[in-house]
């Protein structure tokens, strides 16, 4: 059988896309007459790799197919063919929101509508256990008649999955990662709230928030960089779409909202309150004016930090040399377990990242560590101030 012209039972009509977990085809199901999209995995790997990739696959497209939700694109099969895995998912006769964004088709009340579609969608999957942890304008469809449909669900994670398929080490898009997907964190489902208060902030303003002209300085920006509020771009926007923005994009977790679902409703009454701002025209990407301190780049001494990356996000070894620099490892033993490592790669990284950077202490750190608590001193102070009343009184009387 040849894998090109057929994949399981499904008849391969074209090629429509590659990402980094595999190859997308349109297809046509003969034995139900439709056609279906076909996303395969390759699984020609070491010996024992496959026992642990296939079972990932299996978890995440089980994950996937137990999700039924107009936002969410559908998942009809899965199965093995030669060396791939494979999933059959419905076919979106659409446009990918990146693309809108680009063309400048959105207006302020069709972003705000989809920015709710994927919201409640994305609300539904963790209700049920499942984070999405890569979405971004290329995995949201809008189809014919304006619904905003999430797609690639297939590399989602259960919770209850092992360890390795929990980390927060993953193949995804530096600028729309939360700052502890960044770190190599394990992530909850406060890490989709994050990357869709980037999207809503780059419909509504046609620039993405964090923006550099290499990996190192976006990465840097998602972990320390406060995004400017939408409306100090473009004033004609609500006032509230900038706390929306504000809180989805916190650094924080428990910044955020605490569920996706809080933030679909938020979105729905801003949409209700701009009512008469809705067919504002949303500028396209590029087109938004940039400000000061905004373009990605770092300072010198921030690029220290930036040195222990590698020059592709996309690896293991990358997300150690960060970790190992932002002081995140701590316990190298617990640390390569949590990511699914050999102690061996922790060291190799480690070495590869070379010494850390010296920090001079301020004049205030470098005195010796004070032996009051805080309380300690706020009781103190409170203590010298009656006494200097009751003193006060005395001369008086």
């Amino acid at each position: 059988m040849n894998a090109l012209a057929n994949i399981g039972r499904y008849d391969v009509v074209a090629e429509i896309g590659r990402g980094a977990m595999g190859v997308v085809y349109r297809a046509f199901d003969p034995l139900l007459d439709r056609t279906v999209a076909i996303k395969t995995i390759n699984m020609a790997l070491d010996l024992d790799e496959i026992e642990f990739y296939e079972k990932r696959f299996l978890i995440e497209a089980r994950a996937a197919g137990g999700l039924n939700h107009p936002s969410i694109v559908t998942i009809h099969d899965i199965g093995r063919c030669g060396d791939m895995a494979y999933m059959a998912m419905e076919f979106l006769d659409g446009r990918e929101l990146k693309d809108l964004i680009t063309d400048g088709e959105l207006t302020l009340d069709r972003a705000l509508d989809i920015a709710a579609q994927v919201a409640d969608g994305l609300a539904y999957a963790h209700e049920r256990g499942v984070i999405h942890r890569d979405i971004k304008p290329g995995n949201i469809m809008i189809i014919g008649d304006g619904r905003a449909k999430i797609t690639d669900f297939g590399i989602a994670r259960m919770h209850s999955a092992d360890v390795r398929t929990q980390t927060g080490i993953l193949l995804g898009s530096p600028r729309y990662l939360s700052p502890e997907q960044v770190l190599g964190r394990s992530p909850d489902s406060r890490v989709d709230v994050f990357s869709l208060g980037v999207i809503l902030h780059e419909m509504v303003t046609g620039r993405s928030p964090f923006n550099g002209s290499d990996i190192q300085s976006v990465m840097y920006q998602v972990i320390h960089h406060t995004p400017a509020a939408p409306g100090s771009i473009n004033p004609a926007l609500p006032p509230m779409l900038d706390l929306i923005v504000a809180r989805a994009l916190a650094k924080s977790p428990d910044d955020r909202y605490a569920s996706a679902a809080d933030m679909a409703a938020d979105l729905t009454a801003c949409r209700e309150q701009s009512a008469g701002a809705s067919d504002l025209r949303l500028p396209a990407r590029g087109q938004a004016s940039s400000q000061a301190g905004s373009d990605g780049r770092m300072p010198s001494g921030e690029r220290l930090v930036a040195r222990g990356l590698a020059r592709e996000f996309d690896s293991t070894a990358a997300t150690i040399r960060l970790a190992a620099w932002s002081g995140a490892i701590g316990d190298p033993d617990r640390f390569a377990a949590t990511v699914g490592v050999s102690r061996q790669v922790i060291d190799a990284a480690l070495k590869d990242a070379g010494p850390a950077p010296v920090r001079v202490p301020s004049a205030r750190s470098a005195l010796p560590p004070s032996p009051w608590s805080a309380a300690d001193r706020r009781g103190m102070l409170i203590a010298v101030l009656i006494a200097l009343v009751v003193a006060m009184l005395l001369l008086v009387v």
